[in-house]
């Protein structure tokens, strides 16, 4: 499986629907996530400017399993892809942002779910781990 910026943040933060996140990750024990969607969740994590909360999302990470994937160029032409079909202004109501269209890239690449919550990739074509991801 995929994990997306927002179900990291949701797990790491016991935000709703993290517990059930948490219990998905479990199920798969091949866990990854692209190295550019984890910067992208460090951003939202240090943004709260508390050292201890931008250290637990790293140790929370490692203790996860959950290998960084690096960003490549066949994602690079995926991500762009996905940001032309599915990205704001292309009509599509996913309107997937930058770094939604990173964790697509990834999903699409290796063909693989991906564990996301939200009412964005519910409209593209990536299959979600959970049954209803919406919010």
């Amino acid at each position: 499986m995929i994990v997306e910026t927002s179900a990291l943040i949701a797990m790491v933060f016991d935000e709703a629907r993290g517990e059930e996140c948490r219990n998905a990750l479990v199920l798969d024990d091949q866990r990854s996530m692209s190295a550019a969607s984890y910067f992208e969740a460090s951003i939202v994590t240090d943004a709260r400017r508390d050292p201890v909360v931008m250290r637990k999302l790293d140790a929370w990470r490692q203790r996860a399993g959950i290998h960084l994937v690096p960003f490549t160029a066949t994602q690079a032409e995926l991500a762009r892809q996905a940001y032309r079909d599915f990205g704001r202004g292309s009509g599509n109501p996913a309107k997937l942002n930058m770094g939604d269209c990173y964790a697509y890239a990834l999903a699409s690449d290796l063909d693989e779910p991906l564990l996301f919550i939200g009412n964005d990739f519910i409209h593209t074509d990536i299959r979600s781990v959970l049954d209803d991801p919406r919010p």
